[in-house]
């Protein structure tokens, strides 16, 4: 495109529209209260808005490119890995591009781990209402995988998981801890005894806890997300969900006991290691999850926590009043309901979903801190218009 095409108004009416638009989104796990105006003014003047960087490589490895941002990325592992009950000295991870960019991490880490249980492939075990990522993923790194139906709070069938238990090849298992409707956590304590009961050649626990994974450390819940307590092998989370930031990015964490049964794919001009999926990742992503911890704190983030899921009661509360028909899990911010008419459905950004043991068309809100009561009793109120209205309002 030439210079001439470019049109200010136009980009200024885009921005409008988004900031006017993030005030009813509630269907989709983006946190919208981002607090970054500050980051990018000291970006901007420090000069690095005009420099590329690039956290290419190991971050824990001296790097030959300079240009990286490694030793924040490094002080953000070291700041949630014990979070999430990796022990000081024996944790490595990375920042990532996303959720589903952890959990290929996660996976992929899994598969090379369990080749010195066996040479056969691992199975992939995951329930039918995790993120479909794992799905994509498994196809995309040729596994066989058995997806295992799940109970109706979204949690998976642990007698379905041991029937397809094959104890023969190494089990590489994906545990939901936050499903992406219903918010639903699977049980580690039963995966594990069926684990333990059935004896697979080969276990790898990965636990996908894009959203929930993020609060959940800050709660007395944290034990669900603690590697020292449920002997998960990785974890993966989102940073664009419950932290708050304004693209994906995200967290992955494992011991260096599987780091080092990966294959490094030595590279002279890298410093020799090049653990991770993809060569190069942001450099700034690094420093904003860098920026928020040092601005927010753990009691912060507590707050944070504590807010989403007393505003996710309340929102239950509400819709119990007007005798709407709603579910909420334990420890979860995920209320969904029967769906709303469509107009309900686009203005509030609200995504779609079909259970029939739950009366067929379903709808959820997932409260996040941009969501306060005042917001949920105007979508009450239009809740309350469609169903006077029978669905065919316009707005």
């Amino acid at each position: 495109m030439s210079s001439s095409g470019f049109d200010i108004n136009r980009l200024n009416a885009f921005a409008e529209k988004m900031v006017r638009e993030k005030k009813t989104a509630v269907g989709f796990p983006c946190n919208q209260t981002v607090k970054l105006a500050d980051f990018y003014h000291w970006y901007a003047v420090s000069g690095l808005a005009d420099v590329a960087m690039n956290n290419v490589g190991d971050p824990h490895k001296p790097s030959l490119y300079a240009l990286n941002t490694h030793e924040f990325e490094n002080e953000v592992i070291d700041f949630f890995s014990p979070l999430y009950g990796f022990s000081p000295g024996d944790a490595w991870g990375i920042v990532t591009n996303g959720g589903t960019d952890g959990n290929n991490h996660g996976i992929y880490f899994g598969v090379n781990a369990l080749r010195s249980s066996s040479d056969l492939k691992p199975v992939l075990y995951v329930s039918e209402e995790a993120h479909y990522s794992i799905k994509r993923l498994s196809d995309l790194q040729g596994l066989e995988m058995r997806q295992i139906p799940t109970n109706v709070r979204g949690e998976i069938e642990v007698q379905a998981f041991e029937q397809a238990l094959d104890p023969s090849r190494p089990a590489l298992v994906v545990i939901a801890v936050g499903t992406t409707f219903k918010g639903g956590i699977d049980n580690q304590d039963a995966i594990d005894d069926v684990l333990a009961r059935k004896r697979p050649v080969g276990v790898y626990r990965h636990v996908d806890a894009a959203l929930f994974g993020g609060y959940l450390p800050f709660t007395e819940h944290a034990n669900l997300v603690n590697h020292h307590e449920r002997k998960f092998d990785s974890i993966a989370v989102s940073g664009h969900k419950f932290f708050g930031f304004d693209e994906p990015s995200g967290l992955f964490i494992t011991t260096k006991d599987v780091l080092v049964r990966q294959n490094p794919f030595r590279v002279s001009y890298l410093n020799e290691s090049v653990p991770t999926i993809s060569c190069s990742r942001s450099a700034l992503a690094p420093l904003k999850f860098w920026w928020q911890i040092h601005k927010t704190g753990v009691e912060g983030y507590r707050r944070q926590a504590e807010l989403i899921l007393k505003n996710a009661v309340y929102l239950k509360k509400r819709l119990d009043e007007i005798n709407y028909q709603a579910w909420l899990n334990d420890i979860s911010n995920t209320v969904y309901f029967k769906r709303p008419g469509d107009w309900v459905m686009k203005k509030w950004n609200l995504a779609p979903y079909e259970d029939e043991r739950l009366g067929g068309k379903l709808a959820h809100d997932i409260v996040m801190r941009h969501e306060g009561m005042n917001m949920i009793d105007h979508f009450i109120d239009d809740l309350l218009l469609d169903r006077r209205e029978g669905g065919d309002v316009e707005r």
